[in-house]
């Protein structure tokens, strides 16, 4: 059982998001939160799988929850999204950075949220619509942090290869095709990547294929 906390300062998007994801066989919310200090204190409590984060909330916004709860080692394992009402929200940036696993439009298909949920919890990022890609590329763009590439000393040649489809938005499916191999095999080499670079999941070696220099702004199609 996949378990989700809510945490957003509108009482009918919780109660929208919270009728759609009991609905399911193997989604429970575990818990609702009217703010960002109030988010990181039932995280606590209830141990949620995957944290649906509002960016604009009063006490503590959800760029402070998100950084809070990704920096705790007691959270381990916490998957957080942000919510957002714009495609391009400036917050959403500095939330990735802080750990977020990716990021939802509120007026998203319920079958694209659900499937979201799952997605985190498998330890995926949100990064296939292309909205997303463009959310990361800007995010690059926008990032003060110089290039490092010395962050890639320790990958092999193919595991920069992946590193580098990954940044564009690529699938392990897409990244398989495109390299001939099995998308197990694929699958094992962004695993590999992601544990030697040490990065939470999906959406942070997107972050780092960017901030590294090694994919830029303005490669995607």
């Amino acid at each position: 059982m996949i378990r989700v906390l809510l945490a957003d300062d509108q009482l009918l998007v919780r109660a929208g998001f919270r009728a759609l994801l009991d609905a399911q066989r193997d989604i429970e919310v575990a818990g609702e939160a009217s703010d960002g200090a109030e988010a990181v204190r039932l995280v606590g409590e209830v141990r949620p799988d995957v944290v649906l984060m509002d960016v604009r909330m009063p006490v503590l916004d959800g760029l402070a929850a998100t950084r809070r709860i990704t920096e705790d080692g007691r959270f381990e394992g916490v998957k957080v999204v942000i919510l957002t009402t714009f495609e391009l929200d400036e917050y959403v940036f500095e939330a990735i950075r802080a750990g977020a696993s990716g990021f939802l439009v509120k007026d998203t298909e319920p079958d694209e949220l659900l499937r979201a949920v799952r997605a985190v919890v498998d330890g995926d990022a949100l990064l296939s619509p292309g909205v997303t890609r463009r959310l990361i590329a800007e995010f690059a763009a926008r990032s003060r942090t110089p290039a490092d590439e010395g962050r890639l000393a320790e990958l092999t040649d193919r595991e920069r290869e992946v590193m580098a489809l990954v940044g564009m938005g690529l699938s392990n499916e897409e990244i398989a095709r495109r390299l001939v191999v099995s998308p197990l095999t694929a699958k094992t080499h962004v695993s590999r990547t992601m544990v030697k670079l040490a990065a939470r999941d999906r959406a942070q070696l997107v972050v780092l294929a960017y901030e590294s220099g090694l994919v830029r702004p303005g490669w995607l199609g």
